[in-house]
């Protein structure tokens, strides 16, 4: 049987940790399960061959792959429900209210499967309703995986993933598939732009953004990968403009952002 060596495992932890910020140093079990299968199957007779192999520093099927396997997180609809309250109640009054060219910018930065942008999009919907009329309030939804994001694309979830989903929105911004599934509708699905990134690269943008919902990801990240990260969001923010993060997350107290409530903070208007 194929078994992680200690030395196989700091050289993924050390790649990870090198190339996307995120710390895999006390997920050993995770690492070897989601991976040994893949060696396997391949081929390899241990993960060092399986390492040589793809670790070449150049792009491939097979990295993508076992980048898309150490990456993937758990998520699902309406994720920590006071996001989507506050947005409703401040974020998105304020947006409408400020924006006067009603070019709003939101980017949901690690948006997984696609069920938090989705989220995101049907909040927008529910507070603009006829009103969103020659509005721009579509949505960059990004992530490190490829095989996330073509599953965020699709749309389509099982009864088991629509747990927590209003019957209403169901109803209004679903639509069932012949074997029982639930598929986003199009209408929700064309305010999304899906597009891969990884946080640790640089940050461009045309206009600097409204809201950024950066949630879960940064609880896989060293304390001084962390702040780097928030200290550029910051930067890619109007003023006045908000910032999620996961409730098991926290921000430095050295920080530039104002704390609003916990996992929301605001980048101060007039800096």
């Amino acid at each position: 049987m194929i078994t992680l060596t200690d030395a196989d495992f700091l050289r993924i932890v050390e790649y990870i940790k090198n190339h996307y910020g995120i710390n895999l140093e006390k997920k050993r079990i995770l690492v070897e399960g989601r991976l040994v299968n893949t060696v396997t199957a391949k081929g390899f007779t241990s993960f060092k061959a399986y390492l040589d192999a793809i670790l070449t520093g150049e792009s491939s099927p097979e990295l993508e792959q076992f980048v898309n396997k150490l990456t993937t997180n758990h998520t699902f609809f309406m994720r920590e429900p006071e996001h989507f309250d506050f947005m409703k109640s401040t974020v998105l009054p304020y947006i409408e209210r400020t924006v006067t060219d009603k070019d709003a910018r939101i980017w949901c930065a690690a948006s997984s499967t696609g069920q938090e942008p989705y989220t995101m999009a049907m909040t927008i919907d529910e507070y603009f309703g006829p009103r969103r009329q020659g509005w721009d309030l579509k949505i960059l939804a990004t992530d490190i995986s490829t095989k996330v994001l073509a599953e965020a694309y699709a749309g389509v979830y099982t009864l088991e993933m629509m747990e927590g989903v209003p019957r209403e929105w169901m109803e209004k911004y679903f639509v069932r598939t012949d074997d029982g599934k639930f598929r986003v509708c199009d209408r929700i699905r064309k305010e999304i732009v899906y597009k891969q990134f990884n946080l640790m690269n640089e940050i461009r943008y045309k206009k600097p953004y409204d809201l950024i919902s950066c949630r879960n990801v940064m609880i896989y990240f060293d304390a001084e990968t962390k702040n780097n990260l928030i200290e550029r969001l910051y930067d890619c923010l109007k003023p006045g403009g908000y910032l999620f993060i996961g409730h098991a997350e926290n921000v430095s107290k050295n920080t530039r952002f104002e704390f609003i409530q916990p996992a929301i903070y605001r980048r101060p208007l007039g800096k």
